[in-house]
């Protein structure tokens, strides 16, 4: 479990994992946690893990990822209901390019690509929702 005040790890049997100095072979964003008396002779290291010391590893921006699971947890619906909101659109604009691949290449093609494709499906929507006249009227003001 990772303690973010004090930056280390405490394994199952208390002991604490702190952050290792980065090796100079060794660039990313990384981090190596572990203890090194202590994994050697512990007694629940065969049931914590199978190497010789317990180096846990950790992304430096992990704590985005555990305040997103925190969210989800509070939450468990919250995948189920984007899923549903977000596949219509999705498989719709998948219906509309025909299942192929994008037709540009380079990633500022894509994304140019990509907006429009979005550009002309909620324009779409919006023509069935409001009508043609009021969304005509509310583009001229």
């Amino acid at each position: 479990m990772y303690d973010a005040d004090h930056d280390h790890y405490t394994c199952p049997a208390g002991e604490y994992l702190t952050k290792a100095r980065p090796r100079l072979d060794h660039h990313g964003d990384i981090d190596h946690y572990r203890n090194l008396s202590a994994c050697q002779s512990c007694a629940l290291r065969p049931r914590c893990t199978t190497e010789y010391v317990k180096r846990v590893k950790r992304w430096k921006h992990e704590a985005v990822i555990d305040a997103m699971q925190k969210r989800l947890d509070l939450l468990p619906n919250a995948m189920g209901i984007r899923r549903q909101t977000i596949e219509h659109v999705f498989g719709t604009l998948k219906s509309w390019m025909g299942s192929t691949h994008f037709l540009t290449r380079t990633l500022k093609n894509v994304r140019t690509e990509m907006s429009l494709c979005v550009l002309a499906y909620n324009m779409k929507r919006m023509i069935q929702i409001m009508g043609i006249q009021p969304l005509i009227a509310v583009i001229r003001t």
